[in-house]
């Protein structure tokens, strides 16, 4: 079902694997093991990062995922994923003080209604898990939504977040070229999947300086009472660097803006979290889709086919 082909990284910081499912070597998925050694590890924080998707259809401009897009992956191919790295590790998930897992790999996962079903089996087979969904909030779905809202209070907590990117509603659909609900959509989505005491549903932005984020705008549509505000820097990605998307990921003026931006957020009102990886995953390559598209590079490179 699922055939790991390489695996890349740290142990204690970040692995990325790269797999192929059913059989074919040309259908290829990647699933990441990751760790905080600075805050204790797998002992207090242990996160699985899977794919949803073969590829992704969003085609974001920064992310290497969307290069190609082969159709939806099973359930159990989603979950072989979850059990490849906890058999690789030897120990029982149950150990952490904290175990996630982030469907926020390759794919949308609103767009795969297997995911719904990976949930359920999830909570089954690692009961003390904390699904993190990474959403786009792809238009018409709200059904999806609405099966995932009765998934929430099965787990102990259950993080959500929709990929913002930007406020200006133009420039946010030039990043993320696919049909998306509006800011009120989102809002009520999100609203609903608040509960008190647990972490607010998450505005994501991989923050820019050519990109809006602008806090007063974004506190008229998502009340920060309900939702709090993660913000990143852009990674280096083949997409990007092709987009003509500044490469700033790691540079001394992508945290001067972070932290700038930060501040704006907090004086709205927003919970803030600012997740700046280690300099080393982007050495490893651990951004979505960089996995796949380098072995399809390297391919492309040995004469056995096109990189597609």
């Amino acid at each position: 079902m699922l055939t790991v082909m390489d695996k890349t990284g740290r142990h204690g910081l970040a692995e990325v694997y790269l797999a192929s499912v059913r059989g074919d070597p040309n259908l290829l998925v990647e699933f990441v093991d990751a760790c905080d050694p600075d805050l204790g590890g797998r002992d207090q924080k242990w996160v699985v990062i899977v794919s949803t998707q073969l590829g992704c259809p969003v085609n974001c401009q920064m992310c290497d995922a969307g290069r190609r897009f082969q159709g939806n992956l099973s359930d159990a191919e989603i979950l072989a994923q979850v059990d490849r790295v906890v058999a690789a590790n030897g120990r029982d998930p149950a150990s952490s003080a904290k175990f996630k897992v982030q469907f926020a790999r390759m794919g949308e996962p609103a767009l795969n209604s297997e995911v719904l079903r990976a949930l359920w089996r999830l909570k089954e087979r690692y009961p003390g898990v904390i699904p993190c969904v990474a959403t786009v909030g792809p238009a018409d779905r709200r059904r999806w939504f609405s099966t995932l809202l009765g998934l929430r209070d099965y787990f102990r907590d259950f993080q959500l977040q929709f990929s913002i990117n930007s406020t200006d509603p133009a420039q946010r659909d030039r990043l993320m070229p696919y049909p998306k609900m509006d800011w009120r959509e989102l809002a009520l989505i999100g609203r609903s999947f608040y509960r008190p005491g647990l972490r607010k549903p998450a505005l994501n932005f991989a923050v820019c300086g050519e990109w809006e984020l602008d806090a007063a705008k974004l506190a008229r549509w998502f009340d920060p009472r309900w939702f709090a505000v993660k913000l990143t820097p852009l990674n280096p990605t083949a997409a990007a660097s092709d987009n003509g998307l500044p490469d700033a990921g790691c540079a001394p003026a992508a945290g001067i803006l972070l932290e700038a931006k930060a501040g704006e957020l907090s004086r709205r009102g927003f919970d803030v979290i600012v997740s700046v990886g280690d300099p080393a995953e982007n050495e490893i390559g651990s951004n979505c889709g960089q996995a796949v598209w380098r072995h399809l590079a390297g391919v492309a490179r040995q004469g056995r086919g096109p990189a597609q």
